[in-house]
């Protein structure tokens, strides 16, 4: 169900429900729009703080880039408005949250969850890069499960949309692809790499080239230190997907589509993109107060 098209929205249009995240700029509310009864997510950011951090340009790249996608595995912008003191994002609702936190409560994925995670990423990613749009911060805590437990997409923050290398240094140190790294040129490629990282953290609990010190992560990195230990056990097949995609020549790592053709995808995803059981799917509400 889509949310309900308007020209103009304001806070008004809503009933405000409870606190549900918190971000740099502002909040995150649940909130039912009120002649519909569509519940969406509210983000509230305060003005002052985005003139402060001087994150305006940004923030418009942000909401044009996000507001022109439209993809079962990205979380949806449906609108956006703003008043004297605030900019207010209007998002699709996914009401089971980070997978981080999913992912810390559980310690690691079985190779079918982290299958179907890893297949629904590259999906969405594939249809991200046609568009020319790179997001470059891939993470669990970006990754959000709506009702149905299906991976979505979210915070495009640090997402361009260029044909061209770009240089700018930017996402989370032990996501980095070598390249941002040593300062060079990047492309969708960072992504891919990003694919890999989340593979291996999926399935081990950790992200592969942890470090007592960021140097070290950093070094680990650009050597692509890469390592499989011997528990938990996991299969050949997914080292394999790993190993392909953890490639320091960017042009070499497996591209999007032939992750999806892989065996260990092929074998293990879900096709309904959920690892929920039917059971269990009434189990998240959207309560509002």
């Amino acid at each position: 169900m889509a949310a309900p098209p308007r020209e103009e929205w304001s806070m008004s249009d809503f009933e405000i429900g409870k606190y549900i995240g918190e971000g740099k700029f502002g909040k995150v509310y649940l909130a039912r729009e009120k002649k519909s009864g569509y519940v969406v997510a509210l983000k509230v950011m305060y003005k002052a703080k985005l003139d402060k951090y001087r994150f305006h340009a940004h923030l418009r790249r942000e909401i044009e880039i996000q507001h022109g996608l439209d993809h079962p595995n990205v979380l949806r912008l449906f609108a956006w408005f703003q008043d004297e003191e605030r900019v207010v994002l209007v998002l699709e609702y996914a009401a089971r949250g980070e997978l981080y936190k999913v992912l810390r409560a559980t310690g690691r994925f079985t190779e079918r969850t982290a299958a179907t995670y890893v297949a629904s990423l590259a999906g969405a990613l594939a249809y991200c890069h046609k568009k020319q749009v790179i997001h470059r911060d891939i993470k669990p805590e970006n990754l959000l499960l709506d009702i149905e437990g299906r991976l979505k997409i979210a915070d495009f923050g640090w997402a361009a949309r260029s044909n061209a290398k770009r240089h700018t240094l930017c996402g989370t140190i032990d996501y980095l692809a070598p390249e941002m790294i040593e300062k060079k040129a990047h492309d969708h490629a960072v992504d891919n790499w990003t694919l890999g990282i989340l593979c291996y953290e999926f399935l081990y609990g950790s992200p592969p080239f942890l470090a007592d010190e960021q140097d070290d992560t950093l070094r680990r990195i650009v050597r692509v230190d890469l390592t499989f230990p011997s528990t938990p056990r996991v299969s050949s097949e997914a080292k394999d997907l790993i190993s392909k995609l953890l490639v320091k020549d960017s042009s070499k790592r497996l591209c999007l589509e032939d992750i999806m053709k892989h065996p260990w995808i092929q074998r293990n995803a879900e096709p309904s993109g959920s690892c929920i059981k039917k059971r269990d799917l009434g189990e998240v509400k959207p309560v509002l107060i």
